[in-house]
């Protein structure tokens, strides 16, 4: 699989150099620059697998493009810096950075960098998935408790002919129990 990759660093030559090394590597630079607010645009409008910001930009640091970006969970980011202090580390931390490399850095420094910051991308990507289907089924569970509350409330159906109902409706309508239950809560499907 190819990486994709957006570049923001502020000095020229090292951004040559940067793009240099990853290609050599077999990762594809897709976009870069020396702002940081241009690097936010470009993260959006390319969608690469990983962006490597620099912190210090004019237009808008890289802690907040990192902000932005990890926000809107476009892709992984890792933060390039002459700081090491831990106070920038943090603040690279909590603005969504994925991996952190102090300049100046070697090849066999920063390959690992991004391969991790992509992993955990990766491993966040599952995560909020995993947290968005148990959502949906939360959701789904609520809004056919409501629909069996109707049916026993109003057609003074037992709990279990209520399920029943709900799961017979989804069969012959050829969709989901959540569809059916929430047809039943708009009063569009009632029983006979």
């Amino acid at each position: 699989m190819t990486v994709r990759v957006v570049i923001a660093e502020d000095e020229a030559i090292i951004r040559l150099d940067l793009k240099e090394t990853l290609e050599e590597e077999g990762y594809v630079v897709v976009g870069e620059t020396g702002r940081g607010d241009k690097a936010v645009d470009l993260v959006r409008d390319l969608r690469p697998d990983l962006a490597i910001l620099d912190v210090k930009m004019p237009g808008m640091d890289g802690l907040e493009a990192a902000r932005l970006i990890s926000k809107d969970r476009i892709c992984g980011v890792l933060i390039l810096t002459a700081f090491s202090q831990r106070e920038v580390v943090e603040e690279a931390r909590d603005a969504g950075a994925l991996a952190y490399l102090v300049k100046p850095f070697q090849k066999s420094d920063l390959i690992p960098a991004m391969e991790v910051a992509l992993g955990r991308f990766r491993e966040l990507q599952v995560l909020n998935g995993e947290i968005e289907e148990l959502g949906e089924q939360l959701e789904a569970r609520k809004t056919i408790d409501r629909a069996k509350g109707i049916l026993i409330d109003q057609y003074r159906m037992s709990e279990a002919d209520a399920y029943g109902f709900i799961q017979r409706g989804a069969m012959n309508h050829r969709t989901t129990m959540r569809k059916v239950a929430e047809m039943i809560v708009a009063g569009t499907l009632k029983p006979e």
